[in-house]
């Protein structure tokens, strides 16, 4: 067994070269929530071009108190491989995106920050200092999750 075989089964607990070829990346959604029918576009693009990842976000039906929230979304970004920001006017002024994204850093998650609009576009923020930032572009997306 080499040590890539070796490193792989301690991280996703399996030693069938099958189950490594087949796991599909998890990939956190993050956005706001006026930017809702971009998330379920992307979602949609995903399933289309059956990519090799799914994705996740901490969407609500029904308010949550604060702490039992950012518990339950703090345990879904460390499932993740990747956190996708969406990124537009709207960014900027959403507290919960912004948190997502301090604690995607936090649990050393690899981010990056899309923009939904091509001519349109929010300011970024500092919450992604130093994060890659790309235009809608399913490719870019793509190179960046694998």
């Amino acid at each position: 067994m080499s040590l890539l075989d070796e490193l792989f089964n301690w991280l996703f607990g399996s030693d069938e070269p099958a189950v490594r070829e087949k796991r599909k990346l998890k990939v956190f959604i993050s956005f706001a929530i006026e930017d809702k029918r971009y998330k379920v576009f992307l979602v949609s693009q995903a399933k289309n071009e059956k990519s090799p990842f799914e994705f996740t976000d901490m969407s609500v039906k029904e308010p949550w108190s604060n702490n039992v929230w950012k518990r339950e979304c703090r345990k879904r970004i460390r499932e993740c491989d990747a956190m996708i920001v969406l990124l537009s006017k709207n960014t900027w002024h959403a507290g919960g995106t912004r948190w997502e994204i301090r604690c995607a850093r936090e649990e050393r998650i690899k981010l990056i920050g899309m923009h939904i609009k091509k001519d349109d576009k929010g300011a970024i923020p500092p919450e992604l200092e130093g994060k890659r930032i790309i235009e809608w572009n399913w490719e870019k997306l793509e190179r960046f999750l694998k």
